[in-house]
């Protein structure tokens, strides 16, 4: 089997993370999240159209009424329509709108739902969902440091927040609406981008007691290598499904599928480059992983 040297450009992915995570860190500061109406506060209406409903005669219809910044998509089916009003809109404007949806259509127009999430709640499930974040990350740390060593708990942490940055900084920059659907993409990124690091970590663990006499980099650069193909499949495999989702499950996951779509592709790369990176800057080396002598093993090595 052919060794591919990962490590040798050790240094140019090191550029192109860091880059990639200030740009995301400047951009989050200055531009910031496009929130959706689960953080921001709002109204959101469901409607259901006796035939196809033709979107942008409803904007149309909702900005001449007043409604202005009302986003309006497709539900499911092309007759059913949700549209989420801003915070400054309350429940009660849905007769309204319901009207107006009667005389832009020439079908009958049936309210389904109404749900409104007033401001305080919005600012609670951010404070909460940004704990959530932080708890996960926190006990990803512990749980690679128990199970391998705390040089791998450094990495798979600085992986994870690299992953993390990355995909809100992708949110940040596009002005993509990032709403809870993305939120629990990014928690399931965090476990994906967890798994790929876990697998090349046990790979690397295992080649440092079984291979002497050979240097940190070329032991990660053949455990690496032995478990490339696993890793590409599975991330191939998934991200055939992700663009699936992207392009026909519709509006109301598509954010989820593009923040996920995102992530495995930074967590694939992470897991390559960013643990291993982190692992060759903490000095690994196999006395780390040797396994414990229990003491007094080797007299009862001796004993008949």
């Amino acid at each position: 089997m052919k060794i591919i040297k990962f490590m040798d450009q050790k240094y140019l992915t090191l550029s192109l993370s860091v880059v990639l995570v200030f740009g995301s860190i400047l951009s989050l500061g200055t531009r910031q999240l496009n929130w959706g109406l689960d953080f921001t506060g709002g109204t959101l209406v469901e409607v259901h159209f006796q035939e196809v409903a033709d979107l942008g005669a409803i904007r149309k219809s909702l900005d001449v009424g007043g409604y202005i910044g009302a986003s309006v998509v497709s539900f499911g089916t092309d007759r059913d329509v949700l549209i989420r009003l801003p915070a400054e809109f309350v429940d009660s404007d849905a007769d309204q709108i319901l009207s107006l949806l009667k005389k832009q259509s020439n079908s009958n127009v049936d309210l389904r739902r109404i749900e409104f999430v007033g401001p305080q709640v919005g600012d609670e499930l951010r404070e909460q969902g940004g704990l959530a974040m932080l708890l996960a990350l926190a006990l990803v740390m512990l749980y690679v440091a128990f199970r391998f060593q705390y040089k791998f708990a450094v990495g798979a942490l600085a992986a994870l927040v690299h992953d993390v940055f990355i995909v809100l900084g992708f949110f940040s920059i596009l002005d993509m609406e990032f709403d809870l659907t993305v939120l629990a993409a990014l928690l399931a990124v965090i476990g994906y981008s967890l798994n790929d690091t876990i697998v090349v970590s046990d790979r690397i663990r295992e080649n440092f007691r079984k291979l002497r006499r050979i240097n940190p980099e070329e032991v990660i650069n053949i455990s690496l290598t032995e478990t490339l193909g696993r890793t590409l499949v599975t991330s191939f495999t998934t991200m055939l499904v992700l663009i699936s989702l992207a392009l026909l499950g519709g509006e109301m996951i598509h954010g989820f599928s593009i923040a996920l779509l995102v992530g495995v592709i930074t967590g694939t790369y992470s897991s390559i480059y960013v643990a291993a990176n982190t692992l060759l800057a903490l000095g690994v080396t196999e006395e780390d992983l040797m396994i414990p002598v229990k003491e007094g093993a080797d007299q009862d090595e001796l004993l008949p």
